[in-house]
């Protein structure tokens, strides 16, 4: 990441703090169940791209599925997913972290994961 505009964002309480290369240019708003009832915006990025430091994480795997969801043990904020299949490079970041005035620029891709599964 040497050479880029770093920016950096944290859970409520500062015990995680996630680092990428730059604001993302595209958000998601996914609708399913689970994301709806965290509250939370995704912005993807490769997980060579991304520092994350942290004093303690608990995870959900909704279903055993997927990703592992993963939230602060201290403030209970919801930071980041990380795929649990081998092979997938991309990791889910909660931009809702980071200062709100580095993602104003960003489109908003509305996912309908409750209904079509389509963006819209």
């Amino acid at each position: 990441m040497a050479g880029s505009a770093l920016i950096t964002g944290t859970c409520h309480c500062g015990a995680v703090s996630i680092t990428v290369p730059a604001p993302p240019s595209e958000i998601t708003h996914c609708n399913c169940s689970l994301c709806r009832r965290y509250g939370v915006l995704w912005a993807y990025y490769q997980m060579a791209e991304v520092t994350i430091e942290t004093k303690g994480t608990d995870t959900y795997a909704w279903g055993g599925r997927n990703v592992d969801f993963h939230r602060c043990t201290k403030c209970g904020c919801v930071t980041h997913w990380w795929p649990r299949k081998a092979g997938r490079d991309r990791l889910g970041i909660n931009i809702r972290l980071f200062d709100q005035a580095l993602i104003e620029g960003a489109k908003i891709h509305h996912k309908d994961s409750a209904g079509t599964g389509l963006f819209h």
